[in-house]
């Protein structure tokens, strides 16, 4: 597949700034498929206070709003989350998880590496990328919609309906359905209290047993799908959908925000965050386009933080899984069938499927370094082709 220009980045270029309207109320609700099912899963673990984890992402939405000023979306790391559900882990151990990973990225945006990292990237693997990611949020989806199959169809069709209206909040219906659905039904989310009260999540110096299973079991697997997607991707994809309005999101900037959030907060008990392209291209798909949404779940997510916790709680479960599930599903596919997939040539095709593969079927990175040595067999047999045709004249 041919270069595509990549378009340039003025430091001063002009970003979109706060509107409020309809349209950037429902994009601010579109991420909700990817935030709330992950947040849930950990804070029903016991693992974590609640109100630490609300409030960091608080301050994380609204550091971004007034930073961005674009429906740069927050999200839970998800290789951390994925190991916390899936094994548990100690309050310390994920507090020095995202006091490691922070530290990464804080010091590969101030020194600029990620910015070399992310330029020698070929357009065909980053079209593998997304359509890689795009497929596992589409099975993360079709996970979710299977707890309640009923729930979740409806709910995808009143989502896809009312997203063909005018000025419908198409979100905002559609969440306020699936709720309706969730009590008919008796869903109920179970939040368990948490083990640890203290103030400080790291109020004591790790010992080496915590340091190493923290590294090799949260760190190394999240800082690949971190630099890939959360910092790569968002800015490409940022660029895709606003132009020369996006010059200032770029991935050292990504990157920076994510190591100083992680750094200040994970200390606290929040929840290792990041960026996102799956987030973003949720919030463009529901119609946010300005930095009105991150604001906005910023504020909400301060205002849980406020609330009594009960209240909090029973408020983020009562949409059910299966509904936020429809949400995911429409972003997976906002996210994985872009431009770059139809503008492919066919030889760059191998190369695209290739990358998406290796990236379902293991993480991102792997799928980065297999679409490298796919376009890198891909130009050789190219090379190989054009000096056998010149010979044969």
């Amino acid at each position: 597949m041919p270069a595509l220009p990549r378009r340039r980045r003025s430091p001063g270029a002009p970003a979109a700034g706060f509107a409020i309207n309809g349209q950037e109320i429902n994009g601010a609700l579109g991420d909700l498929g990817t935030l709330l099912p992950l947040t849930l899963g950990i804070l029903a673990l016991g693992v974590l206070p609640p109100g630490p984890v609300l409030f960091g992402f608080a301050a994380f939405y609204l550091a971004t709003a007034c930073c961005y000023r674009l429906p740069i979306p927050v999200q839970p790391m998800k290789a951390v989350a994925a190991m916390l559900l899936a094994t548990g882990m100690t309050p310390q151990a994920v507090a020095l998880s995202g006091v490691m990973i922070g530290g990464v990225m804080l010091g590969l945006g101030l020194t600029g590496w990620i910015n070399r990292l992310s330029r020698p990237i070929p357009q065909s693997v980053l079209a593998g990328l997304q359509l890689g990611l795009g497929v596992m949020l589409a099975q993360a989806s079709l996970a979710l919609m299977g707890e309640a199959p009923w729930l979740g169809g409806v709910t995808l069709v009143v989502l896809l309906v009312t997203m063909r209206l005018p000025r419908c909040p198409s979100v905002l219906v559609t969440l306020l359905v699936a709720a309706g659905l969730g009590l008919l039904r008796g869903d109920r989310g179970a939040i368990a209290a948490p083990d640890s009260h203290s103030l400080l999540a790291l109020a004591a110096w790790p010992d080496i047993g915590t340091i190493e299973h923290s590294l090799t079991t949260l760190v190394l697997p999240q800082l690949a799908l971190t630099v890939t997607n959360a910092i790569v991707l968002t800015a490409l994809v940022a660029g895709d959908y606003f132009g020369e309005r996006a010059a200032h999101v770029t991935p050292a900037r990504l990157s920076i925000s994510t190591g100083l959030a992680n750094l200040v907060l994970a200390p606290f008990g929040a929840l290792p965050m990041c960026h996102g392209a799956g987030g973003l291209a949720a919030h463009y798909r529901f119609g946010a386009r300005t930095g009105t949404a991150p604001l906005l779940m910023g504020l909400a997510m301060l205002i849980m933080a406020c609330l009594p916790m009960p209240w909090s709680l029973a408020l983020l479960a009562a949409i059910p899984a299966a509904g936020l599930g429809a949400l995911l599903l429409v972003a997976a596919w906002q996210l994985g069938v872009t431009r770059r997939l139809f503008d492919s040539r066919p030889d760059c095709w191998p190369v695209i499927a290739a990358t998406a593969a290796v990236t379902v079927a293991l993480s991102p990175f792997w799928g980065l370094v297999a679409g490298a040595a796919a376009e890198w067999g891909r130009v050789g047999w190219a090379r190989y082709r054009r000096a056998r045709d010149a010979s044969a004249r």
